[in-house]
């Protein structure tokens, strides 16, 4: 099925929620005026609905595949890989100096939506690279910043991350991966590295490995890891290609989803050791590899969003489009399927979970722009922590979300859902990956409980629900049944999870199973809740719209039916994920492992 980007809604939720204009006021982003976004977007739509989107169905059902080392991508993605680099698109969001447009990061987001809802499988690529590219900006040395950088940023390279080996997980202290010092200064690398995206593909001239290894002499546990660049191919110092390093693919992964991105398995150092350079210092892999994975987590999030975002539109246009029975409430004839309450109920289930998260994630990447550009520097501090608060819930949420919105796409088709060609299945079998990879959900809520409140007592989130209570004063000065309903259930939200915060910090050293035992749903919690908030925002803005007469009423209309319909449906579960957090981990800890 086609689609079609909801520009409508992302540039209103960029303007009116996330602040753009205020945001192009600031050192280094003054480009990005909401006449430029508006630009950057259309073409941006164009591309993903013309060249990439096309791409999507028939890569799932031919993905990429490897033989003899080699990996051999899908059919038209090595041309739209091209096309998308000679756009200058891996670039929005990456400084000029290295051939980027410098542009917010609030304005890439909506394009990285729109890449991942025309095809999460090629938008991975592009996801890799930008992470990488955000490690070796904060981490790298001069020299290799002038050989890495300008490549990575126009596409001409792509970049992975190199994690997980067979026996090391998500537990990174077993990583078992070898680095020895070399007399000029380089390293060889030896070890198996497992689940890399992209680690091999026909798509780009060379492949900047990240890699995560130990030096001989490393402390143990994830103190005594360390970083290196390892290139496919070694670089000259004209910055030409040199010969093939030891880096290879010995296979890829046959998987659930994601089909026609190659998941590949790397052995370095089977012929004598592959060649790299150490990024930074020894045993501070793991702080600079963390740049990365919070670049990615970010990114992922998104995917969710963008997937999402595709299942929902082929969701609608097949309910418009399937007759089958009668109205409920009587009609001469079978009618389409839209006609009848429960396909009503899942769409607007879909459409309004989308575009909280949607609205979140925005303002969220705006928080990263003051963070990094403002010029008050406690402005900037403020945001930071704000942001990095949000990013484990922007990640974990989102993607959880888009399970349930392409599940409930499946629902909406009926047993066509069911059928591959439709499309549906598809879109519910790649959205699995997103809750797993960059960090499971757990992890991302075991970060949101240790690193995101009880490190700082809860004062992020404290001071974020102090912007929840002043959009509450708001609904509660607008009349009618909507903003009643929506003000009352953000106050039901915004008190369950005060009472949360309260009980992670309380109970940290004293209970920390209990806490944990909760921590998933305390990050669910905190999506529904400052989605909704987002939401409540947006609505206030509808209704300011309607009453002065301006703009697309229908909209505006539907802006506020949204967010009441994502009130009574979604932020209504508020209050039972707070009793299932504060008084639920008796039955999660109950068992003893033998009665299993």
């Amino acid at each position: 099925m086609s689609y079609t980007a909801p520009l409508k809604d992302m540039l209103f939720v960029m303007n009116e929620l996330a602040g753009l204009a205020d945001i192009s006021t600031m050192p280094a982003c003054e480009d990005a005026t909401p006449d430029t976004a508006e630009a950057v977007l259309e073409e941006n739509a164009k591309f993903c609905a013309s060249v990439v989107a096309p791409l999507n169905g028939g890569s799932d059902k031919e993905p990429s595949f490897w033989h003899d080392g080699n990996v051999t991508t899908s059919k038209g993605f090595k041309e739209a890989f091209k096309a998308f680099a000679e756009a200058g698109w891996q670039g929005v969001q990456h400084p000029t100096e290295f051939g980027g447009q410098g542009l917010p990061k609030l304005l890439a987001t909506p394009c990285i939506e729109m890449l991942n809802s025309a095809s999460v499988s090629f938008a991975l690529v592009a996801l890799l690279s930008d992470g990488a590219i955000e490690a070796l900006l904060t981490a790298g040395s001069d020299a290799q910043k002038a050989t890495y950088l300008a490549p990575l940023v126009s596409g001409k390279w792509t970049g992975t991350m190199n994690l997980t080996e067979p026996q090391a997980g998500s537990d990174l202290a077993a990583v078992r991966a070898r680095a020895v010092p070399q007399d000029d200064g380089t390293y060889k690398v030896f070890g198996t590295k497992i689940f890399i995206t992209y680690g091999e593909h026909d798509m780009a001239e060379n492949i900047v490995h990240l890699v995560l290894a130990r030096t001989p002499d490393a402390p143990p546990g994830v103190k005594g890891i360390s970083l290196f660049i390892v290139p496919k191919f070694l670089v000259n110092a004209d910055g030409s290609l040199g010969a093939r390093n030891d880096a290879h693919c010995v296979s890829i992964e046959h998987k659930l989803g994601i089909k026609a991105s190659p998941t590949a398995v790397l052995q370095f150092g089977d012929h004598g050791g592959a060649i790299g350079t150490l990024v930074g210092e020894e045993n501070r892999g793991l702080e600079y590899m963390f740049i990365m994975m919070n670049a990615a987590r970010f990114g992922v999030g998104m995917q969710g969003i963008g997937l999402a975002e595709r299942a929902y539109q082929q969701a609608v246009a097949f309910a418009k489009e399937r007759v089958q029975s009668r109205d409920v409430a009587g009609s001469a004839g079978p009618v389409t399927i839209i006609h009848h309450p429960d396909v009503r109920r899942m769409l607007m289930s879909m459409r309004a979970q989308t575009e909280a998260a949607r609205a979140l994630a925005y303002v969220g990447a705006a928080l990263s722009d003051i963070a990094h550009h403002h010029p008050d520097a406690a402005l900037r501090a403020d945001s930071l922590a704000t942001y990095e608060y949000l990013v484990p819930v922007i990640k974990g949420w989102a993607t959880e979300m888009s399970q349930d919105v392409t599940r409930d796409g499946v629902q909406v088709h009926g047993g066509m859902g069911f059928i591959e060609e439709t499309g549906a299945a598809q879109h519910y079998r790649d959205a699995k990956i997103l809750t797993i990879y960059e960090g499971t959900t757990a992890i991302q809520a075991n970060d949101l409980v240790g690193r995101k409140t009880v490190r700082d007592g809860g004062a992020v989130a404290r001071a974020i629900l102090a912007q929840v209570r002043a959009t509450e004063a708001q609904l509660a000065d607008i009349g009618g049944a909507d903003f009643q309903a929506i003000g009352r259930q953000l106050g039901e939200g915004s008190v369950a999870l005060e009472a949360v915060v309260e009980y992670v910090v309380a109970n940290m050293k004293t209970d920390i199973k209990a806490v944990f035992a909760g921590s998933v749903l305390y990050l669910k919690l905190a999506g529904i809740v400052l989605g909704g908030w987002q939401m409540a925002r947006a609505a206030i803005v509808a209704r300011q719209k309607l009453d002065a007469g301006d703009g697309d009423a229908a909209f505006y209309g539907a802006k506020i039916a949204t967010a009441r319909f994502f009130a009574d449906h979604i932020l209504s579960q508020a209050s039972g994920l707070r009793t299932a957090i504060i008084d639920g981990s008796a039955g999660v800890l109950a068992l003893r492992e033998d009665q299993f």
